[in-house]
């Protein structure tokens, strides 16, 4: 799970700042930071990359692993063409989203 840290942003340079007070001791530093709408949209994104990834690669498995039989290459061939084909599909309506 992630953990979300409220801190307070300038509306002129948007600098941000904790809600802790300083103890004498602090060093600003540059670091960088993503809206949580922007993370949560990034994640998404990520998940759906994965899945189309598994997907594609159970594909690739199924056809190095089949061997036709004597003269039913091309029924395979088309088999597996035909299963990539709505996969492919299925991917395009999922981008979609």
């Amino acid at each position: 799970m992630i953990e979300r840290v409220t801190a307070w942003q300038c509306i002129g340079c948007g600098r941000i700042e904790g809600a802790q007070p300083c103890i004498g001791i602090c060093e600003d530093r540059k670091v960088d930071f993503v809206y949580a709408p922007d993370h949560e949209v990034a994640l998404a994104q990520l998940a759906l990359a994965r899945s189309q990834t598994e997907a594609l690669a159970a594909l690739v498995r199924q056809f190095v692993h089949t061997t036709p039989r004597e003269g039913e290459w091309e029924r395979s061939y088309r088999a597996l063409q035909a299963r990539a084909r709505e996969m492919l599909k299925g991917l395009a309506t999922n981008s979609d989203c």
